[in-house]
């Protein structure tokens, strides 16, 4: 089963950040600077915060991962200003 994470992030180094943001990318889709949505299983998000948590400085940088709840149920309530806010909807991927 998915669920719909937000995962924000605060890394104090520029290499480090850009590091965890290509990891992000992988994973989810970009909302702002330093925050993704992810649709993801317990197994992906599980990996996805290993993957983190080897990137980063413990000691200067703070990674959230926000679990909202199972994808397919959820209704994601946003107050978006500005550019529209699309929630990740399920889709097959062709590998």
């Amino acid at each position: 089963m998915e669920h719909t994470y937000l995962v924000c992030y605060d890394i104090c180094d520029p290499k480090r950040w850009r590091k965890v943001y290509k990891t992000m990318k992988g994973c989810g889709e970009w909302l702002q600077l330093s925050v993704f949505q992810c649709r993801l299983t317990r197994e992906k998000v599980l990996r996805m915060s290993d993957k983190l948590s080897d990137l980063i400085d413990k000691s200067e940088d703070n990674v959230l991962i926000i679990d909202v709840g199972p994808a397919d149920s959820v209704s994601i309530r946003v107050e978006s200003i500005g550019r529209r806010f699309e929630p990740i909807e399920r889709k097959a991927v062709i590998v």
